[in-house]
């Protein structure tokens, strides 16, 4: 069982999924992604899970990030549960659902905690970059629903601080202004943002998002 770290890069795996074998790694290819557990199949909490990632869709589309998930079950019995899934939350699954019988997967990305479960994973997400760096942890225990509008916000930060020298404040969202990163110096804020910034204490400087127009 391996540890992994923000910054790790994500182990490599072949599984078997609802939708094929995939090498996790290629299948990725160059977009970003997201990795998340559920206990099992047929469990109430996962199946709302599953249904609200399946009519998210086209947020994680035009944010380049393919989502697949995890239950220590087998292909059969995530296909049958898929039918009960698109039935009782109304929508289509339309993505991979690894089938991780030999818990090969979930100990190869510490999912699952004895203290928690001998034998299920806890409801583990892992956001990955198209590095294939590992660039957010959150773990939740089984009883706990995740929050998907979160996990959007959160890949908007990332996606944005790793191609411009801002961090995102507390509660951050997309159009919010930015922190100016301290490692930037007062006499090149005027080229890397045009925008203008305001200065509220030497270290806290603000700007508009630099993405977006």
């Amino acid at each position: 069982m391996s540890t992994i770290r923000l910054g790790d890069e994500a182990p490599n795996f072949t599984a078997d999924t609802s939708e094929g074998t995939i090498d996790f790694h290629e299948w990725l290819g160059d977009s970003w992604g997201i990795l998340f557990s559920h206990p099992a199949d047929y469990t109430p909490v996962c199946t709302t899970e599953l249904g609200t990632v399946a009519k998210y869709k086209e947020e994680f589309k035009k944010r380049n990030v393919k989502v697949v998930a995890l239950s220590v079950d087998s292909v059969t019995s995530h296909k049958d549960w898929i039918k009960d899934i698109n039935e009782t939350q109304s929508t289509t699954v339309n993505f991979p659902i690894i089938a991780d019988e030999d818990r090969k997967v979930s100990n190869l990305y510490d999912m699952i905690h004895p203290n928690a479960d001998n034998n299920l994973t806890v409801r583990s997400v892992f956001i990955i970059d198209p590095n294939k760096k590992v660039k957010l942890i959150i773990v939740y225990p089984a009883s706990t629903g995740r929050n998907f509008d979160e996990l959007l916000r959160v890949i908007d930060s990332l996606q944005l601080t790793a191609y411009h020298k801002v961090a995102t404040p507390a509660n951050w969202k997309h159009g919010d202004d930015c922190v100016i990163a301290p490692s930037v110096t007062n006499e090149e804020i005027p080229e890397l943002f045009p925008k203008g910034h305001k200065e509220i204490k030497p270290y806290l400087r603000t700007t508009p998002q630099p993405n977006i127009d």
